[in-house]
């Protein structure tokens, strides 16, 4: 018992370590995705469902390429790429002069 919570407590540590570079990544995306909001012209652009669908393969492909499961992958990519288009959307109409829509 006593090496299974020294192996669960070392597999936590390095989950933590990896959410502080995941974390570290979403801010650089959330920031690039900042930018990119003015350069959009209405909502339709920002939601890019064609971009959507490009990403989607291709982390699919590289989740394969990785031993992932590309289910999952795509998944966790659906949900992350959801909650940017809100925050870009929200961003757009902010920069657009607009109040700020509700999109959650």
């Amino acid at each position: 018992m006593a090496e299974t919570a020294v192996t669960l407590s070392a597999i936590r540590a390095r989950i933590d370590e990896l959410d502080g570079n995941l974390v570290d990544l979403l801010a650089r995306r959330e920031a690039l995705v900042r930018q990119a909001a003015p350069l959009k012209s209405d909502g339709q652009a920002v939601r890019a469902p064609e971009r959507v669908a490009q990403v989607v393969t291709r982390v699919r492909a590289l989740a394969s390429e990785a031993g992932a499961d590309p289910d999952l992958i795509e998944r966790i990519y659906r949900g992350m790429i959801q909650a940017f288009i809100e925050m870009e959307t929200d961003e757009h109409h902010r920069i657009a002069g607009g109040s700020t829509p509700i999109t959650r």
